[in-house]
């Protein structure tokens, strides 16, 4: 019966958007500018996680993401969708190897700058595809009511990555990460200053506009958060990348979805939301 309400949901809530949209992948797919032999991912994220994929020059992706609250909330939150944490921001790309990003976060007031690179393709000659990706946030929430000594230093966090991909065949795409994340601000009680994140991701294409990702990760942070644990899945529509996710980490900038993940699978602690990408 739970099964069936959430089923509901989804339809209902995004079923519209989904019916009114049809054949971005084919453009995708001819994009002149994409040079990749075998291209791992569709979509820029396998779930929260940075995908390998890489926009083309002059393309300007703008997107939406929701989190919404837990679902074990039930109808007192109509299963989380009464409490929504948004993501809005745009992704400018300077080469075809070479992508800027800008986003606003409702959860802690969060502005993220990201610069993500290429450094080497995935082809006959080369097994992997490699990135790097870098990401500065800035806490606008915090205020000196409750820190008297801030200053604007206080307020970032810095998140460095490299990923590594591979296309096994059409179907299958895995990819491994690395992270190091730093906090000027932090709780010593309940993380650490300075994180390392491992973790991987995955993509299996269940047909040509559908396709099933997952990933996890692994933080040495204290037992207080846990490592998180995604589900996703990726619609390819007219002039929308769509992804459906489920996640046990409400947070989507790069710092806290790595390393704050507050929700525990085990005891239903999960948040349902969507990524959303519109190509210009």
């Amino acid at each position: 019966m739970y099964n069936r309400i959430l089923l509901i949901i989804v339809l209902f809530v995004f079923g519209s958007q989904i019916k009114a949209q049809v054949n971005l992948l084919d453009s995708l797919d001819m994009a002149q500018n994409d040079r990749t032999t075998n291209t791992a991912f569709k979509g820029l994220q396998i779930v929260n996680l940075q995908s390998t994929k890489m926009i083309n020059k002059g393309d300007f992706y703008f997107l939406v993401s929701h989190r919404f609250g837990s679902l074990d909330d039930g109808v007192n939150t109509f299963f989380g969708l009464d409490n929504a944490n948004t993501k809005i921001g745009a992704i400018y790309g300077v080469k075809n190897w070479l992508a800027l990003g800008l986003s606003r976060h409702t959860l802690n007031k969060v502005y993220e700058g990201t610069v993500k690179y290429r450094i080497s393709t995935q082809n006959q000659k080369m097994p992997v595809t490699l990135v790097g990706y870098h990401s500065l946030q800035i806490n606008s929430q915090i205020d000196k009511d409750t820190y008297p000594d801030l200053s604007f230093q206080n307020r970032l966090t810095y998140v460095s990555e490299i990923l590594i991909s591979r296309a096994f065949s059409k179907k299958l795409s895995l990819e491994l990460v690395g992270a190091f994340i730093y906090k000027n601000l932090y709780n010593p009680q309940i993380e650490n200053q300075k994180q390392l994140s491992v973790g991987a991701g995955g993509r299996f294409k269940l047909s040509k506009r559908l396709s099933l990702n997952a990933e996890y990760l692994y933080a040495n942070r204290p037992s207080f958060y846990n490592n998180p644990l995604s589900l996703g899945l990726d619609i390819e529509t007219g002039g929308h990348v769509f992804q459906l996710l489920f996640t046990n980490s409400q947070a989507m900038t790069e710092s806290e979805y790595l390393t704050n993940a507050t929700g525990d699978w085990t005891k239903g602690e999960i948040y349902f939301g969507f990524n959303l990408y519109r190509v210009f």
